[in-house]
């Protein structure tokens, strides 16, 4: 029992070593200056809580990830409901002019989407739409080669599929370019 109240009385005593005060006190020539000792001119400072935040551990995290990698029993759809999911145009590797930066992405997917799912196009790792009809106009594209990638979608936001990346690269003219024999 007295072992007990020994390690009792430890642990309060620990606690309220935790909640140590903190002063400030300014010197002559301006300095500031925190401290946990008391001085002469100083003035308590009320400092909030810190936050802390108790990661889960690793072999939980990867459970996890194992659960929701499997399919679910109740899961209706299969993993990979469509067989293909991907652009029709632009073709991937391609290169064309376009003096206003203006094209078109066409995508589809076999069998055709199912109800509920919708395409979702990144163009450059930022998403730029997302519709059924499988046509996303943009205007202004940079000149260069990009990235675009296509995923079909569910009601709620989440990936059903994730289907083919392609790269092409846009042809502008450019004041840079132009004739200078003027």
């Amino acid at each position: 029992m007295n072992r007990g109240i020994v390690v009792l009385s430890l642990l309060a005593l620990a606690a309220s070593s935790v909640q140590a005060q903190v002063y400030r006190s300014v010197d002559e020539q301006g300095n500031v200056t925190f401290t946990d000792q008391a001085s002469s001119g100083g003035e308590e400072v009320n400092v909030k809580p810190v936050t802390t935040v108790t990661l889960p551990d690793a072999e939980d995290v990867r459970q996890l990830e194992a659960q929701q990698e499997k399919p679910s029993v109740d899961d209706q759809t299969p993993a990979k409901p469509y067989s293909r999911v991907g652009f029709d145009a632009p073709e991937d590797d391609t290169a064309f002019h376009s003096g206003n930066g203006d094209m078109t992405f066409a995508v589809s997917s076999q069998p055709a989407l199912r109800n509920g799912h919708l395409f979702e196009v990144s163009l450059d790792g930022q998403p730029i739409g997302q519709n059924a009809s499988g046509q996303f106009a943009l205007q202004n594209v940079f000149r260069g080669t990009h990235n675009a990638s296509v995923n079909v979608i569910d009601r709620d936001g989440r990936i059903v599929q994730s289907g083919q990346s392609i790269t092409f690269t846009i042809h502008r003219p450019s004041v840079l370019n132009r004739n200078r024999n003027n």
